[in-house]
């Protein structure tokens, strides 16, 4: 399908602002920053979204996009329920370099400004985390189908905690720039798949 014009110019726009919104916040980058970055003039910014919210939103909805692709490959890299959760791992492992070179993770650096500063990001990242939980929490309940993860583990809870332990671990990683923090938490994500829930 062949994008016209306008739809060419609002994703270039949404293409080079996202990792600015993600690096500088939402809040903190402003106009002059996306008419900087695209070299664009404001009267075009305005054409294509009614305001800086409506181009906020855009963004981190395409920076999720790119995210949730890269999950989703990870996950369906493998067919054994155990496998999946330790492919889903190794993916922020592969990814970690990339994710930071473009301001860390966008959900985790979306929610913290969220929480504060930008409430009208809160529904959007708390629809991504359900999603992922969902998507971790699915694995898990198909991996007991499969008699490959353990009857009675609590799929939700290992969901959360996996998640937990990847966006910490990110955190840390990006702080401290420290990638050995993230392989800390990956490992213990592994080690809770291969002794605590696969069969």
């Amino acid at each position: 399908m062949t994008l016209s014009k306008a739809e060419r110019t609002r994703q270039l726009i949404i293409e080079k602002a996202a990792p600015l919104f993600n690096r500088k916040g939402y809040a903190d980058t402003s106009l002059q920053d996306v008419v900087a970055a695209t070299g664009l003039t404001k009267g075009a910014i305005y054409g294509n979204f009614a305001n800086k919210d409506e181009l906020a939103l855009s963004v981190f909805d395409y920076n999720l996009s790119a995210l949730k692709a890269g999950m989703a490959a990870a996950l369906a890299s493998e067919v054994d329920a155990a496998a999946k959760l330790i492919a889903f791992a190794g993916y922020y492992r592969s990814a970690f370099k990339g994710l930071a070179a473009r301001g860390g993770c966008p959900v985790l650096n979306a929610a913290t400004e969220a929480d504060d500063n930008y409430p009208l990001l809160r529904p959007r990242v708390r629809a991504a985390i359900r999603s992922w939980e969902k998507a971790v929490t699915q694995v898990i309940v198909q991996g007991q189908e499969q008699g490959r993860i353990r009857k009675g583990i609590d799929a939700g809870r290992y969901a959360t905690l996996f998640i937990a332990l990847i966006e910490g671990g990110i955190m840390l990683s990006k702080i401290m720039d420290d990638p050995a923090r993230l392989e800390t938490a990956l490992a213990q994500v592994e080690h809770l798949v291969r002794h605590e829930l696969a069969t």
